[in-house]
């Protein structure tokens, strides 16, 4: 059942060496594909890298960035943060790295006058933008579903994210598109064991 996959799906962050086959990732990117999006846009692409230079590139490019502001982190709280930072490159020990691109939605801003208050316009471009964004995250909780379903390990990273500036430009991501998470995959080195959850009772709120 689909629950039961999502429920023992894990994030995975080592990965043996060997690069699965292209036919695999091609699958994952069938599903991912399959998603909903606003307007039915399907406003994603995906970058598929598999060189290992440029691999390194980024998670050098991340490294730096994480290194950067970890000099202007309380100094109570640095050694934390270089911990947590040092998830931001765990990408760079997968054979294969999934990057998804999103285009903000441009219906309706192209439909209202210059009349239109500033506040409304900030909401509508908000909402079109975080359209877009919804449309790739969806695409690629499809991507990791399919993953685990073929036996693969994966994960979902933003953290790289610091780095955004530098990501673009190593990945030469045209500037209509934005990055939007990164996703390593790769055979898994390791089994996670299942994290807490809080229970669907404790985040939910009935309005009726």
């Amino acid at each position: 059942m689909i629950t039961d996959l999502m429920k023992s799906r894990r994030s995975v962050r080592r990965f043996k060496p060997e690069r699965p086959p292209r036919e695999r990732i091609e699958a994952l990117l069938d599903a991912a594909v399959s998603a909903p999006s606003a307007s039915n846009k399907q406003p994603w692409r995906f970058l598929v890298v598999t060189r290992r230079a440029t691999i390194e590139a980024l998670a050098a490019a991340v490294r730096e960035s994480t290194d950067r502001i970890a000099r202007h982190v309380e100094p109570t709280m640095e050694a934390s943060f270089r911990a947590y930072g040092d998830y931001f490159t765990r990408f760079e020990g997968a054979p294969v790295v999934i990057v998804g691109l999103f285009k903000r939605l441009t219906v309706l801003s192209n439909l209202v006058d210059a009349r239109l208050p500033a506040d409304d316009r900030a909401r509508i471009e908000l909402m079109e933008r975080d359209s877009g964004l919804m449309g790739v995250a969806m695409a690629l909780e499809n991507l990791l579903l399919a993953a685990h379903e073929a036996g693969l390990g994966a994960s979902g990273m933003t953290g790289p994210l610091v780095a955004a500036d530098r990501i673009r430009a190593i990945l030469e991501v045209p500037p209509s598109w934005e990055v939007a998470a990164f996703v390593p995959v790769g055979w898994p080195a390791e089994e996670p064991p299942a994290t807490d959850r809080k229970p669907a009772e404790k985040v939910t709120t009935w309005i009726e």
